[in-house]
């Protein structure tokens, strides 16, 4: 999902957990090119390699948002979506994110992803295996730049008995560390949700906290959501802030649903022995939740088309809850703060610095009835 400003958590404390694990290794020179390079004929054909070309690939071809704006050939819908990248930097620094010179450059890179991203759980579980790579210690996935490596992945720890979720991601946060580029994937989704994608990377170059994935991927969905619904309520029409706002309340349903899911799945396991009966436990909650998610008052998205396309196996249901698994608390913090989004942000800024960040921000959650 960006040396450090004195704003964000020291460099011992961030993770790369959302980015290619290249990063840490060039992050005492902050993205120069000629040690990717470097760091790519040593590691000729193994995975950091891989890395290190794909982010070299991805530096030199990007562009800055400037020069296009200043070029007359530049065609006039990327030219309002790169003036809507400029206008966010601005009102995310408002909010005290911190922006560097994230997202000053665009990267006109080709197909809907930039990187493909793969999820692994073991049999009976839903939390990630999460793979170990040296500096960084376990991560939850593993991202590649080629599609095909990916997928190669996914067969293979398949055929270790692992469930797997593979994902098109089209932008990652390098916490700070080089100057991140915009992407055509990036803006191939529409605006409120490249927008959305801008705010939620620049949380981790801000605030990113090691071995706290949930929290740090959670608070950069929750920040994204409702920062993006303010720069609509202040840059765009009073309907398009309300539709934006419709889009990030149907994103939590659809969520809520899944982590629910996740949730009556991991009762399951804990309560059934393996074998065929928990099997068809199984898939009768798959298939309940797919109707729940079709019956969802979705305004901004057609529920029977998601409920009839979304991935409900183990691991995908693993990413939704990192992403997604306590918002509502995120919410009852923000509301608490009186809807103050910039006193949230220097909370969750503070947060970090604390050896349980999520708890250190938010609120206790409620007794239960009958507690």
């Amino acid at each position: 999902m960006p040396a450090a400003p004195a704003a964000q958590a020291s460099a011992e404390t961030r993770s790369a957990a959302s980015a290619p694990v290249a990063r840490t290794l060039i992050s005492k020179n902050r993205g120069k090119l000629a040690l990717l390079c470097g760091l790519s004929l040593f590691m000729s054909g193994c995975y950091l390699g891989h890395l290190a070309v794909g982010q070299a690939r991805l530096m030199r071809a990007g562009r800055p948002i400037e020069a296009i704006l200043a070029d007359s050939d530049t065609p006039d819908e990327l030219r309002q979506r790169l003036e809507t990248v400029q206008q966010v930097r601005i009102f995310a620094s408002s909010l005290g994110l911190e922006i560097d010179e994230q997202y000053t450059s665009y990267v006109d890179w080709p197909g809907d992803r930039v990187i493909t991203t793969v999820i692994a759980t073991r049999p009976g579980e839903v939390v990630p295996a999460g793979f170990w790579f040296p500096f960084l210690g376990r991560l939850p996935y593993k991202g590649f730049f080629d599609p095909s490596r990916a997928e190669a992945e996914a067969a293979s720890l398949r055929e270790d008995g692992l469930d797997v979720c593979v994902v098109a991601v089209p932008a990652y946060s390098t916490l700070g560390w080089m100057k991140d580029p915009v992407t055509a994937p990036m803006l191939l989704r529409g605006e409120g949700p490249a927008v959305e994608t801008i705010l939620h990377e620049l949380v981790h170059a801000t605030v990113y906290v090691k071995d706290h994935i949930d929290f740090d991927e959670t608070a950069a969905s929750f920040v994204g959501q409702e920062a993006s619904v303010r720069f609509y309520e202040l840059k765009r029409t009073a309907p398009a802030a309300r539709a934006r706002r419709r889009a990030v309340e149907d994103e939590r349903a659809i969520t809520a649903a899944l982590v629910a899911l996740r949730d009556r799945i991991e009762a399951l396991y804990a309560t059934t022995e393996a074998g065929p009966k928990r099997d068809a436990a199984r898939a009768e909650l798959s298939h309940r939740a797919r109707s729940e998610i079709a019956g969802l008052p979705l305004r901004e998205s057609k529920p029977a088309e998601i409920a009839a396309g979304i991935r409900l196996n183990d691991a995908c249901l693993a990413l939704s809850g990192t992403y997604g698994g306590a918002i509502h608390r995120y919410a009852r913090k923000l509301e608490a703060l009186e809807g103050d989004l910039a006193a949230f942000i220097s909370e969750l800024k503070q947060a970090a610095d604390e050896p349980n960040p999520a708890e250190a921000l938010l609120l206790p959650e409620p007794p239960r009835p009958g507690e």
